[in-house]
């Protein structure tokens, strides 16, 4: 959020902007919450840039959209789409749209108006959008970046949704004058560079029409264009030892795997090692108060969900049981329960890639590859091709 938001906004007023932003769900008033939207969703098309029913302010938006979206069919990711308005100008310029807000009531009406066409529209927050696995070739974003915490931490998140050489489409301003509010493109543009090869900064706010009258505060849209090069996140995952058993974490509610069982992990974020990054998911899943000392690097294995889904390097640590105290359930809401199982009797309720690297573990192996093919199934399926590929001796995982 800009620094001149209010640090605690919930107590004071709104500052009336010149022409209130399209906020497309995702707060863009720091005093406004979730049952703010869903009160505002009925009226919310009634601002000319909102619902775009004025035939020349539609036509503005749309224009636009054809010069920051690909040319050819595109997976468009609308964040905070609000009403589902530029959701639907992409949709019928060709794009697959996945829409993302955390308004029921706005979701609804933007599934009115996306309906007949290749678009999914799912309530979500759009600092974690619930899109699994997935990546797109476009993360478009107007009016949410500027209210949301911690506008770094989001961008981050975004770009990992992206594909290689992807682009980031981020319609941002600062409104107001007497107390203005908003993110100043040049302080967008510092944020994103760590993350683009390339940025272009085009200023929306001399265009009426995209507005449905003249304003005079500070209007853009920040396109980030990100490397070609191949990157991929680097997951850790915590093999807990109990004896001869391991422990286990059922998803659930993430958009990736729910209903499966699968070691505690997570992604390494900028700036740690994996051994950090182990420590400190241990701890915000499993409440475990892990040292260096405690862990063990078992396995490692370069994995791949199903297509479109990027590769990962993923780094199971192993830890015995008793190290930093007992695990329990610290995230209830992502987690549906914690159980032990024998190593050699896993459950097959598991995400494949987990399973194999638990077999791959127990078979001796340090170094797998597991990529799905397209029509693979993100579960293990003991019926199934074994995807596992031992990369440090011959010989089977299981």
């Amino acid at each position: 959020m800009s620094t001149d938001a209010p640090a605690d906004p919930s107590p004071q007023p709104a500052p009336e902007p010149l022409n209130p932003p399209a906020g497309q769900g995702e707060s863009p008033l720091p005093t406004a919450d979730a049952a703010y939207w869903e009160a505002a969703a009925a009226s919310f098309d009634d601002e000319p840039d909102h619902g775009l029913r004025d035939p020349a302010v539609r036509a503005a938006w749309a224009a636009r959209l054809r010069t920051w979206l690909p040319s050819g069919p595109a997976a468009v990711l609308d964040l905070g789409c609000g009403t589902g308005s530029l959701s639907l100008l992409a949709a019928e310029q060709g794009h697959h749209v996945t829409g993302i807000d955390r308004s029921p009531g706005m979701i609804a009406r933007a599934r009115t108006k996306l309906a007949g066409h290749e678009a999914a529209i799912l309530v979500g927050e759009a600092a974690e959008p619930p899109v699994g696995e997935r990546r797109f070739d476009v993360v478009l974003v107007r009016h949410v970046l500027w209210a949301l915490p911690d506008p770094a931490a989001a961008l981050r998140r975004w770009a990992g949704l992206l594909t290689p050489g992807g682009r980031l489409v981020l319609v941002e301003g600062r409104w107001g004058e007497a107390d203005p509010v908003g993110l100043p493109a040049a302080e967008l543009t510092a944020l994103v560079a760590p993350l683009a090869a390339r940025t272009q900064v085009e200023s929306l706010a001399h265009d009426p029409a995209l507005w449905g009258k003249e304003v005079a505060d500070e209007r853009y849209v920040l396109l980030a264009d990100l490397p070609r090069r191949h990157t991929e996140v680097v997951d850790v995952h915590l093999v807990l030892r109990r004896g001869d058993e391991v422990l286990l974490a059922r998803r659930a509610n993430t958009g990736y795997a729910d209903g499966l069982f699968h070691a505690p992990s997570g992604h390494a974020e900028d700036g740690e090692d994996v051994r950090e990054a182990m420590i400190r998911e241990a701890a915000e899943e499993v409440g475990l108060r892990l040292v260096p000392e405690d862990l063990r690097v078992a396995l490692v294995m370069q994995h791949c969900a199903p297509p479109p889904a990027r590769p990962r390097i993923g780094w199971f640590f192993e830890a015995a049981y008793g190290a930093g105290g007992e695990p329990w359930n610290r995230e209830p809401d992502k987690c549906a329960e914690l159980a032990w199982f024998p190593l050699d009797a896993l459950p097959d309720d598991m995400v494949a890639y987990c399973r194999a690297g638990l077999d791959g573990l127990r078979a001796g192996h340090r170094f797998l590859l597991h990529r799905h093919r397209p029509g693979d199934a993100i579960a293990y399926d003991p019926a199934g091709p074994d995807r596992a590929v031992v990369l440090d001796g011959p010989g089977p995982t299981g």
